[in-house]
């Protein structure tokens, strides 16, 4: 895929993979320093996955949802760093009035609808996001993220169900990053590999490299056309992996530091397209842009305000049937 690509368009890719990267260890910085609260799940060793499935979004028609390590994909479907740093940090600037926190970031604006903090949740709303572009014959895809943690969830099948019935335009995304909370794999997800999950349903999967930009373009690429050209649900396996705990509370003490350095040392999405780029541009240039950028993201964050009280009853939503509350 790479040869597809022009320098200036990789140049791009590789400054949003290091945006992320960046945000989320300064992410990480404002936590420990208590200007960030409750949970905080970091996106740090995935970044390829959301950053190569964007590069082939129709950013018009096509919606994407997420769990609750969202951050990346806040960013990277164009929301302002600043106000994901805000929303992080609980101040009426961010991106969900500071009511979201970390794990309920959405924007309409960019077709994003959430952080979803209920593990596999989002599947059946993803879902439901794709028989909306059926319905309405839009031509949008839905796609739907999910870990191997949510993968065991019956919701999910219950999304693949409906969606191989319906025959909905949705790409399914498994972020495989080894461990669900702090149990591997192995131990919790019976039938060895996960790309044949969808198989009860007539849904195929495409396999691919997480830690690979170019691969997950590629292979995000075809499975964007095969939903849109109408032949229904597909699912893409990332083998992916995060460098960091499930969320800033774990210290992640259920595997070895030399895993962790092994990923870094030969398989760091980042450096792989720097390794690509090598040569052909100033990096110490570019991580002082992107670094300006977060560092204004978190003076913003930390310098704004806290939601007013008034704010607890705004954006409920309730239904009535004859002038009374149902």
């Amino acid at each position: 895929m790479q040869q597809n690509l022009k320098n200036n368009d990789i140049l791009k890719l590789y400054k949003q993979l290091l945006t992320v990267r960046l945000f989320e260890e300064k992410a990480a910085e404002l936590y420990m320093q208590g200007h960030i609260y409750g949970f905080c799940h970091l996106y740090i060793g995935q970044e390829a996955i959301a950053v190569g499935v964007n590069h082939n979004i129709n950013k018009e028609l096509d919606t994407q949802i997420t769990s609750y390590r969202d951050h990346g994909h806040m960013l990277i479907v164009g929301v302002d760093p600043k106000y994901v740093m805000a929303e992080l940090c609980g101040k009426d600037t961010g991106c969900s009035k500071g009511k979201g926190g970390s794990m309920h970031m959405y924007s309409k604006k960019h077709n994003f609808y959430g952080g979803n903090g209920i593990v596999g949740a989002q599947v059946s709303i993803g879902t439901g996001l794709a028989f909306s572009h059926k319905y309405k014959e839009d031509g949008g895809v839905a796609v739907i993220y999910m870990g191997d943690g949510a993968i065991n969830q019956g919701q999910v099948y219950e999304s693949f169900n409906m969606a191989s019935l319906w025959n909905l335009p949705a790409v399914y995304i498994i972020e495989d990053n080894q461990y669900a909370m702090g149990t591997h794999k192995s131990r919790a997800i019976a039938g060895g590999s996960l790309k044949t999950r969808g198989d009860s349903f007539g849904i195929p999967c495409i396999e691919a490299d997480g830690m690979n930009l170019f691969d997950v373009i590629d292979k995000s690429k075809q499975a964007l056309e095969y939903a849109r050209r109408g032949d229904g649900p597909i699912i893409i396996h990332t083998d992916t992996y995060r460098y960091k705990g499930h969320s800033m509370s774990d210290s992640a003490t259920y595997r070895t530091r030399e895993e962790v350095d092994n990923v870094r040392k030969n398989r760091d999405p980042v450096q792989l397209v720097r390794n690509f780029l090598k040569n052909t541009v100033n990096f110490d240039e570019i991580e002082e842009e992107i670094t300006k950028i977060v560092l204004e993201a978190a003076e913003f964050a930390i310098n704004s305000t806290e939601p007013d009280e008034k704010e607890l009853m705004t954006d409920i939503y309730h239904a009535t049937l004859h002038g009374d509350v149902l």
